[in-house]
């Protein structure tokens, strides 16, 4: 697929990396010749220094060429001429990143679909989303729904409470031959390994479980892990995701919104009726202490510095909160972050690029999502008529090793895959894939 990816930072980076492990054309536009330099240095991507919304730009990148411009430079009306023009000049289908969620609203897509505009992706209302979903299943480390909640995916990390260490996936089964879920992959040092029979869990390993609504309770016993009431919540960082995140929260929960912005703090406290907000440093452990950070069950650190958010987060495991969030931009800081106590990390970057991955590959795809802190994603598969995955049992498909099919939905019907299970035409399945595979991944669901 050739793709143009307009940006000015990172985002536009990780996600001209990502795709490129995927082995599409890339092309990147971006006014900042110095981050090219180094894009140059570190991959094979063509790079275009310039403004994206100059026709003579987007001529250079052969946009009429294009399968897909993606613009997710941090000014979102530079994304939506950039993608207005790339349309008219040729190119097939436009992604563009915005701020404003009232684009988002059924009306406002119809009109930038009108004008050219595919499709609007906004970072910060997909981690509120995300954060929310969190607080509702409590006891995961990560998690998310797919088919309107008829199997959902959990982290959970092992520790000495977890009944399953030093078992492998075999011995589980022989003792729960009727078990709602599966394991799909297991990180562990850094590394993540696609589970097989032999294969056993460990403390501190990171355990990606497809389940039905029905096996979470059983797999957060044998996960040595319970699920809690969620009602007093502090945030931390009154930015975009911070507001989203309050404004989702505020007539379910008891929210306390800490900001040390003096004018914003103002600004909060006229747009969020139903949450305290306080004006100060969460970095100040009297203050902390002062608004009962250890009477709250949750704890949520969206500042624009992630080590700032690590920092609290830390602050607030120390005084028993129970359930710790934390925003970490820095992809490098992610592994660390979940070795030292924080519950949950979550990345813009890779939100967007789960959001915008789905978009490139051919096959149909309902839902995906790439996981925080290891190098895998998740998908969830419309089946087509007569595609590969439908002429064969699932034992008796030649799948690729580094990816697993955890379960299936067929109506209002979900199972978890076993090996003579016989996936049909309109089915949605759920696939877990290192980057390496997708790709051969894609060709089975085509």
């Amino acid at each position: 697929m050739k793709i143009i990816i307009a940006g000015d930072g990172e985002v536009g980076f990780h996600l001209a990396k990502l795709l490129t492990d995927e082995h599409h054309d890339i092309t990147v536009v971006d006014p900042h010749s110095d981050l090219l330099k180094m894009i140059e240095s570190n991959t094979d991507l063509m790079t275009i220094a310039g403004d994206s919304t100059c026709i003579s730009v987007l001529e250079r990148a052969s946009v009429k060429r294009a399968d897909l411009l993606i613009s997710v430079v941090h000014d979102e009306n530079v994304n939506l001429i950039t993608s207005i023009i790339g349309k008219k000049l040729g190119a097939k289908k436009t992604i563009a990143r915005i701020n404003n969620t009232e684009y988002l609203e059924p009306a406002k897509k119809e009109l930038f679909r009108s004008l050219g505009v595919d499709h609007l992706v906004c970072p910060e209302r997909l981690a509120a989303e995300e954060i929310v979903s969190l607080l509702e299943q409590s006891a995961a480390t990560e998690t998310f729904e797919f088919s309107k909640g008829k199997l959902l995916l959990f982290m959970i990390k092992l520790d000495e409470n977890a009944q399953v260490i030093g078992k492998t996936l075999d011995q589980i089964a022989g003792e729960f031959p009727y078990l709602d879920f599966r394991a799909v992959a297991i990180h562990r040092n850094g590394k993540t390994i696609i589970p097989r029979g032999k294969d056993q869990f460990l403390i501190n390993d990171l355990t990606y479980v497809v389940t039905k609504p029905d096996g979470i309770k059983t797999l957060l016993e044998l996960g040595g892990k319970e699920q809690f009431q969620i009602n007093s919540v502090m945030v931390v960082g009154g930015g975009r995701i911070g507001r989203k995140t309050c404004r989702r929260l505020q007539n379910t929960h008891n929210i306390k919104l800490i900001e040390i912005d003096k004018q914003r703090t103002i600004d909060l406290s006229e747009e969020l009726e139903n949450v305290l907000i306080i004006n100060g440093d969460a970095r100040d452990i009297n203050l902390m202490q002062n608004e009962d950070i250890d009477r709250m069950d949750a704890f949520i650190a969206v500042t624009d510095s992630s080590e700032t958010n690590i920092l609290t987060c830390l602050h607030a495991r120390k005084f028993g909160v129970r359930k710790t969030i934390a925003l970490v931009e820095n992809i490098d800081y992610i592994d660390i972050s979940q070795n030292i106590g924080i519950d949950t990390v979550i990345n813009k970057k890779l939100i967007t690029a789960s959001y915008i991955a789905r978009f490139t590959m051919q096959s149909e795809i309902a839902s995906n999502k790439m996981l925080h802190g290891i190098d895998a994603e998740v998908f969830e598969f419309i089946v087509k008529p007569d595609s590969p995955i439908t002429q064969k049992q699932i034992r008796k498909l030649d799948f690729p090793q580094d990816a697993l099919i955890g379960g299936i939905t067929r109506g209002n019907e979900s199972f978890i895959a076993v090996g003579n299970f016989k996936i049909k035409e309109g089915d949605r399945v759920i696939v877990f894939s290192l980057p390496s595979v997708i790709q051969k991944v894609d060709r089975f669901f085509r």
